[in-house]
């Protein structure tokens, strides 16, 4: 009984804030028929506000980002197309994103490395892992299989760091700029505001869930070392 408790205080720990995050959104997700536009009009309309004509408002099936390299606010069809409150957060948070990059935000540039960075060692890492079994084989020799193991634990450790340090950005996105600018416009009532907030709270919490979920790839592999 105390292993199972255990278990699934672990498993809470890992994907309670993934869960959480998306059960905030569904629940705010429903379309209201008194917003006066969508998501991607939304975006259009506070990017309009400081001028950046230059930033693209287009649609993805990657999931709801702000690619720097492209200057492009990226939503999905619900977030693009839908009038939700959870539509109009989204929207507003990425162009908070948007925001950063234009005034400089130094974070979000490093973010940007660093997400690049933790893509290729967590690829490099699993590449490695998988290669484990054959070079233990090859040469006998447990401090080869050690080394290879140490390697790719390390890359996807780095991506576990990674999502952790974006956080801040991520954060700074929601509250520092997005809700500022809900506020200042008047845009939302008291309630649907408060609502808001937990939607933009479930946005900046997004890596942080992430680096919780690749711990129990890190365990997952550390298991199958020790078998």
């Amino acid at each position: 009984m105390p292993f199972l408790i255990s278990v699934v205080l672990l498993l809470l720990v890992i994907f309670g804030p993934q869960w959480w995050a998306a059960s905030v959104l569904r629940r705010h997700s429903r379309p209201r028929l008194d917003f006066p536009g969508t998501g991607g009009e939304f975006a259009r309309h506070l990017l309009d506000q400081f001028q950046l004509d230059d930033v693209k408002i287009e649609p993805t099936e990657g999931g709801d980002h702000y690619d720097p390299e492209a200057r492009a606010v990226r939503l999905t069809a619900d977030k693009l197309n839908g009038k939700s409150l959870t539509a109009v957060a989204v929207a507003a948070h990425e162009v908070g994103h948007a925001i950063q990059h234009h005034l400089g935000y130094a974070p979000l540039a490093w973010r940007s490395r660093l997400v690049r960075l933790a893509q290729m060692a967590e690829k490099m890492g699993s590449g490695i892992m998988m290669l484990l079994p054959l070079v233990a084989l090859l040469t006998r020799s447990p401090v080869a299989g050690l080394v290879t193991l140490v390697v790719g634990l390390g890359g996807m450790a780095i991506s576990f760091i990674v999502h952790l340090v974006t956080l801040p950005v991520e954060w700074d996105a929601s509250f520092g700029r997005a809700l500022p600018l809900i506020k200042a416009g008047g845009y939302l009532n008291q309630r649907d505001e408060k609502a808001a907030k937990r939607i933009l709270r479930a946005c900046a919490l997004t890596y942080f869930a992430s680096s919780l979920a690749s711990l129990l790839s890190i365990w997952r592999w550390l298991k199958m070392w020790r078998q």
